[in-house]
């Protein structure tokens, strides 16, 4: 008999057996935590991975001053053997030569700091393609030096050559003026939302034109006498 404060589960005879639970589909076996599918290749060693990139074993940090390079490339020498570290060195040699060549092509990626965007680009390619006064001062400067030896026992001759490098030295830094003012002009109308023009920008510009043409990198791609941007000037 069911009295009124008995729930139906209650009126359940306790010697009936439970009922068993209702079979669950089985679900896939979930892939670890960082799992990724085969390459089809090996993977490699870690040992070359660290000679490939010149890390110390057991230390990540990298060096942010010449006395930690410095101490780093000890350590780095004394983890490795004989063999790895010349087989280190040449992989080294062959990298920063590949990085030359990529920033004497002008590689964006590959570029200082300094030699970055389309402006400096674009700077780089207008001296390039004009002839300046300044394309002499490492010459004069070697010629310069060469003559304090030649007339220090001469001071009549050592009077005269000091009067002429002045007058030479102040066409130069009068041409490097009007050479950057030229420059800066020429960029704002080729860029003309630019913000790179100003002193920092015909300094560089001045800097480059002051280097032997053969010297300069990233190297010159135009040729003397073509026109670049939008005034020729």
């Amino acid at each position: 008999m069911k009295l009124p404060w008995q729930n139906s589960n209650d009126s359940a005879s306790p010697e009936a057996p439970a009922e068993a639970p209702a079979p669950q589909q089985e679900e896939s076996t979930p892939l670890p935590k960082g799992y990724t599918a085969p390459k089809g290749r090996p993977t490699p060693k870690r040992k070359d991975v660290e000679l490939e990139r010149g890390v110390i074993r057991g230390t990540s940090m990298a060096p942010t001053t010449p006395q930690q390079q410095r101490q780093k490339r000890k350590e780095l020498k004394a983890s490795m053997s004989k063999q790895e570290w010349k087989d280190y060195k040449r992989k080294e040699r062959e990298e920063s030569r590949r990085r030359q060549r990529a920033m004497d092509r002008g590689e964006e990626r590959y570029l200082l700091p300094r030699d970055k965007g389309p402006e400096r680009a674009f700077a780089r390619d207008w001296v390039d393609s004009r002839r300046f006064l300044n394309n002499w001062v490492m010459p004069f400067a070697l010629v310069l030096f060469a003559s304090m030896f030649v007339t220090n026992g001469f001071p009549e001759a050592a009077g005269i050559v000091s009067l002429v490098s002045m007058a030479i030295i102040l066409l130069f830094a009068v041409e490097g003026i009007i050479l950057a003012r030229r420059a800066n002009r020429a960029v704002r109308a080729e860029f003309p939302e630019t913000t790179q023009a100003g002193i920092g920008f015909g300094f560089y510009v001045y800097s480059r034109a002051s280097q032997p043409r053969r010297w300069r990198s990233p190297k010159p791609r135009v040729e003397l006498g073509a026109t670049v941007g939008r005034i020729n000037q």
